[in-house]
């Protein structure tokens, strides 16, 4: 749409920061005014508005998508959420190795491995792992801890993880990057290892390096968003 506006800011009150453009708030696609807290992510939000050329992209503004989903999607539907990201862990990437050839094999081990064994270790579950396409069930026990991990999750974390887990197709890759266990470089590179090792094969056209750059987007806005709840702390309300 045409930009209407010339000033993006925020707007102070007593339970949080509202974004205004010319001084009108911002309301979410679901009719809620978008109030944010800490002040550092409520001015990345205003920053990704006041940045839009004459024409308003929501493609090019992130944090502005998860706040509004945070509000409109996750808060009032934490259980169905949570029921969609589980639905990653019963097939989950980190479970799924190839059977050959022997150097992609070996990557997986380098990258894959210490990823699974910091799942098994920090939330005291076991994992199947497969090679192979012949499917493989995860122990009604893991299954369950990890439940119970993402409905521990405040609404922000969980807003991420909801972003995150599609974008690198695991729900353990997902809680690695929310947890800081990853960073968005080594969680891209761990998701996109077989994509990557084909790509040095046989190349990759411009589509396909649009859709990993996309990819790639996706994730560095999920951690971001954490990154600016964990340094001042951050509730979002209606």
């Amino acid at each position: 749409m045409k930009r209407f506006y010339a000033q993006a800011g925020v707007v102070h009150r007593d339970d949080g920061f509202v974004i205004a453009l010319d001084g009108k708030a911002v309301r979410t696609p679901g009719g809620r005014t978008l109030l944010i807290r800490p002040l550092a992510l409520a001015e990345a939000v205003a920053a990704e508005w006041q940045a839009q050329g004459e024409t308003v992209r929501p493609e090019t503004m992130p944090l502005t998508q998860l706040a509004s989903t945070a509000l409109d999607r996750v808060i009032p539907n934490r259980a169905a959420i949570i029921d969609q990201l589980m639905k990653y862990a019963g097939t989950d990437l980190l479970c799924y190795w190839a059977d050959g050839p022997e150097d992609l094999v070996l990557r997986q081990e380098r990258l894959w491995q210490p990823l699974v064994d910091w799942v098994t270790e920090t939330f005291d579950v076991e994992l199947c792992v497969t090679r192979g396409v012949i499917p493989v069930s995860q122990p009604e026990a893991t299954l369950s801890v990890l439940a119970d991990v993402l409905d521990r999750y405040d609404d922000t974390r969980l807003t991420a993880l909801q972003a995150a887990v599609p974008a690198m197709g695991s729900l353990l890759l997902g809680v690695a990057l929310v947890e800081r266990r990853l960073d968005v470089e080594e969680a891209f590179a761990a998701s996109q290892l077989d994509e990557s090792y084909q790509i040095e094969l046989w190349g990759m056209d411009a589509e396909a390096l649009r859709a990993r750059e996309s990819l790639r987007n996706d994730i560095a806005a999920a951690s971001l968003f954490i990154d600016l709840y964990v340094r001042d702390g951050m509730h979002l309300s209606y």
